[in-house]
């Protein structure tokens, strides 16, 4: 007969084997435990993980996330490129930008947010897209996306170039600062600038939302089937994903349970906002966070969306898209 320390010897290796047969076959997984590194920039398309995060940090995951937040794009796609980040949420253009760059290297698993642009002024005589012809907009990036996807909308809604005027500014808080000074002036301001623009001068008012006249311009103006302008999307290494599928779908199912819960619980995701310093203040956050468009859209309605937001990009300036449409590998449909 085996004493008491002996018997507790053969159970902890008994209990030890189980665990090791766990990590090999449980639950059809193609891992144990693995971890994922993870960048994001300081916005919303970071949004969209703070439950998943904080998820994280209180070891309530199944892999282990390391989580990385930088100030702009710049900062994550060497890391991407060195094999130093895994999983990236990037702008949608920045993400066709890195395919090419990496000769088909990354793969896009979903759109995390959608279009965060509003138009912003203190005049009443600004109800619908017709009332901007005549006028001068403030906006930033010049030669960029907001640029492209402003022409588009405006073309798409008759307009020629000469029956308005852009006129851009280095930063945002740029162009909030002209409408506080001129509030019949009329801005193109993303998220969470809007908010604050609307916080500081109450003259102010977000008049037209640029997803909802995206969707418009692309559903009923030029017969598309799109779910609204893209802004942000999450690309995965293509060797991770080789290797890790039942990973990067977990990551998938832990992002969507954590964009359900900023959209389902405004007051706690502002409060994560805060935390993680991506607003200043949680009324600005609660304010923000619904007009951010937050969402997970993966497989085919991704593609329909996604490639459509860049074709409309190319056709504007085929270098906002790394030089040429990416191919169908660019999207992932399925991690089966």
């Amino acid at each position: 007969m085996f004493n008491r320390q002996g018997r507790n010897k053969i159970l902890i290796l008994f209990l030890v084997m189980i665990m090791a047969a766990g990590g090999l076959t449980g639950c059809g997984k193609d891992r144990g435990v693995v971890k994922i590194r993870v960048g994001s920039l300081k916005g919303p398309t970071s949004m969209g993980i703070l439950f998943m995060m904080d998820k994280a940090e209180k070891g309530e995951t199944e892999d282990i996330y390391e989580f990385r937040m930088a100030a702009g794009a710049e900062e994550l796609l060497p890391l991407m490129v060195k094999g130093e980040l895994d999983i990236a949420l990037i702008p949608a253009n920045v993400a066709a930008v890195l395919y090419q760059r990496t000769e088909g290297g990354i793969v896009v698993i979903n759109v995390n947010t959608l279009g965060v642009l509003s138009f912003v002024t203190g005049s009443s005589e600004v109800e619908s897209i017709a009332d901007l012809r005549g006028r001068t907009i403030y906006l930033t990036g010049k030669g960029t996306t907001p640029e492209a996807s402003l022409r588009y909308v405006l073309e798409a809604n008759g307009f020629s170039e000469a029956d308005y005027t852009l006129e851009f500014k280095s930063e945002a808080a740029e162009v909030a600062a002209i409408l506080t000074e001129e509030p019949e002036g009329i801005g193109l301001l993303p998220q969470p600038f809007v908010t604050a623009a609307l916080m500081q001068n109450r003259e102010l008012k977000a008049v037209l939302d640029m997803n909802e006249e995206w969707m418009r311009a692309e559903n009923e103006l030029k017969g598309g089937s799109t779910n609204g302008m893209v802004t942000g999307v999450t690309v995965v290494r293509r060797e991770f994903l080789e290797e890790h599928p039942e990973s990067v779908e977990g990551f998938l199912e832990e992002h969507a349970l954590s964009v359900d819960a900023i959209n389902g619980d405004v007051q706690a995701g502002a409060a994560l906002a805060v935390e993680a310093g991506i607003v200043a203040r949680e009324s600005v956050a609660e304010s923000a966070i619904p007009r951010c468009h937050i969402t997970c859209i993966t497989g085919d309605e991704m593609k329909t969306g996604l490639s459509a937001y860049l074709e409309v990009l190319a056709d504007f300036d085929r270098e906002l898209v790394g030089g040429r449409l990416p191919g169908e590998d660019f999207y992932l449909i399925s991690t089966h």
